[in-house]
């Protein structure tokens, strides 16, 4: 990621970009004005059931304008026609001629370790591309089919891809590697790549800012919180280590996903089960975590519901939650020899307050003193929820992954 990004110091020349962050069968997108003042969002907004009955485009403008659409979305090609009418609508759009976008960046999930950085996509881009395929089939072939598209219906207009694993290529090898045969990270690259990146990047840079001190100079836990979930250490501005692993699967237990597992429990239950490597990908992706314990939801909200009306299952859903995530802290605070600040972010990091008292409570060995009136508050805003006194600030910054990738591509297109 670049320096640059955070600080605010670009080119003068303003740039409209559109995000996309495309999935199976969605389309998230947002259009920025990006210039050297700041970052204006035109609009935002997002597809859902692509492919399927009753897909429906929901659209936002900077006003406040919203409109729905329903239609028959067969494809993401389809999708980003969709978009881009809409962006280009007299009543509800933010654009006159597609031209006006003069770039686009893919949220790309799995850059393996080809791509340590946001990269223009040409030809031999799409080639690595599609070799690290196995790497994420069930994310990187959606976010080709996106790129596809775009190239499809904009062709003469640069797009550049930005990488969810690559502010974690500063791991050092002890951090990233497996206790596995050398062998086989050298001929399959099993290894921890981490994912959330942007994400982490962006709320660790943040709240460098709202501390007042050189990210260079501050050690950060960034816990990045939802129905995926994953934590980073970032000492002095680096990721020097992550939950996710080789897949999402690994680390803290997630909506659906199992987090941290022995791979003989795995084998044990391959056996006893008789389930095939499909069926067993299933289980750790679909129907473990909190689903799995709680038997409730994969919701953190109905799972603190549950919890608070006396479900048992669904009280140890939470603690085992907020157990993993607290053992982390303590781990990574260990690893990078002491700790300044704690980032909450993401659907659960921003909105559970009981989560965040039920991690930091027991951390006051840390120095950590949480105010219990700021961490009640309900808001969007980005906000201190620790004491005055305390030692380790502990902050809720609302994440922004799509300005990284509308500043990133900037960055790209600029240089080229």
């Amino acid at each position: 990621m670049s320096p640059a990004m955070m600080r605010g110091d670009r080119r003068k020349r303003s740039m409209k970009i559109l995000t996309l962050n495309c999935g199976s069968s969605s389309i998230k997108y947002q259009i920025f004005n990006i210039d050297g003042d700041g970052n204006e969002v035109l609009a935002k907004g997002g597809i859902e059931r692509i492919g399927m009955k009753g897909a429906i485009l929901k659209h936002e403008r900077y006003d406040g304008d919203k409109v729905k659409i329903a239609g028959e979305i067969v494809d993401h090609t389809a999708g980003i026609e969709y978009i881009l009418a809409v962006l280009l609508s007299p009543n509800h759009g933010v654009i006159k001629d597609r031209k006006e976008i003069e770039a686009v960046g893919h949220r790309v999930v799995h850059g393996g370790e080809t791509f340590t950085g946001s990269v223009l996509i040409e030809k031999d881009v799409m080639d690595a591309l599609q070799d690290s395929v196995d790497l994420a089939p069930l994310h990187n072939p959606a976010n080709i089919k996106g790129i596809v598209a775009c190239q499809r219906l904009m062709k003469e207009t640069p797009m550049v891809g930005v990488f969810d694993t690559a502010f974690h290529h500063t791991l050092p090898d002890y951090a990233y590697l497996y206790g596995l045969p050398h062998l086989l990270y050298r001929r399959y690259h099993i290894r921890r790549y981490g994912f959330h990146g942007t994400s982490h990047y962006y709320v660790s840079r943040r709240a460098a800012q709202m501390v007042g001190k050189p990210v260079e100079e501050m050690k950060i836990i960034t816990c990045h919180l939802g129905n995926g979930a994953s934590m980073a250490a970032v000492d002095g501005g680096k990721s020097v280590d992550t939950t996710m692993g080789f897949t999402p699967v690994e680390g803290l237990i997630m909506g659906t996903r199992v987090g941290d597992l022995d791979a003989g429990a795995l084998l044990h239950i391959m056996g006893r089960e008789e389930i095939t490597l499909g069926e067993t990908n299933t289980l750790l992706n679909k129907h473990s975590g909190l689903i799995g314990i709680s038997g409730v939801s994969s919701d953190m909200r109905e799972v603190e519901d549950e919890a608070t009306a006396g479900n048992e299952r669904a009280q140890l859903a939470l603690n085992m939650f907020t157990y993993r995530v607290r053992k982390y802290i303590g781990a990574y605070a260990a690893s990078m020899g002491g700790l300044d600040t704690i980032v909450f972010t993401g659907g659960i990091g921003e909105n559970s307050d009981i989560v965040r008292r039920d991690v930091l409570s027991p951390l006051s060995f840390l120095g950590v003193k949480l105010d219990e009136s700021k961490n009640t508050v309900r808001s969007s805003e980005e906000r201190a929820i620790c004491a005055e006194d305390s030692a380790i600030k502990v902050l809720v910054i609302p994440t922004n992954e799509e300005l990284v990738i509308a500043q990133e591509t900037f960055e790209v297109v600029s240089k080229n």
